[in-house]
């Protein structure tokens, strides 16, 4: 019988791997997002503070698919991102996420595994 009784709790360990692995991914977004919106609050070049404002994150789970747009609302951060003709370019949304995606994809690569084979 305990045979028996393993298999059904492996297959309910692969029924919730998914929900699991979900709710997982949606943890690692929301704190990728976060980290990433802090530091580009660091990194952003401040004159009256406006731009650093409004620097914020959004995330979306909408169906199977779960993202975060991060970044400003103020209508020149794009200039100062990447500069433009009459300005050089001091980047500060493009350092926070390079500094921030290797931990991400540490994360994402060790969900798979922890759905499955929860602690």
């Amino acid at each position: 019988m305990d045979g028996i009784q393993e298999w059904k709790n492996l297959g309910l360990d692969i029924s919730r791997a998914g929900q699991r692995a979900h709710d997982k991914a949606a943890q690692a977004i929301g704190k990728t997002a976060a980290d990433i919106t802090a530091d580009a609050k660091t990194y952003v070049p401040v004159d009256t503070g406006n731009l650093r404002a409004s620097i914020g994150y959004d995330t979306y789970n909408q169906g199977d698919e779960m993202f975060a747009e991060i970044g400003p609302t103020a209508n020149y951060g794009q200039h100062v991102e990447l500069g433009t003709s009459r300005m050089a370019p001091q980047p500060y949304m493009a350092p926070a996420f390079n500094r921030r995606v290797t931990g991400f994809e540490q994360a994402m690569s060790k969900l798979a595994g922890e759905a499955i084979f929860p602690d």
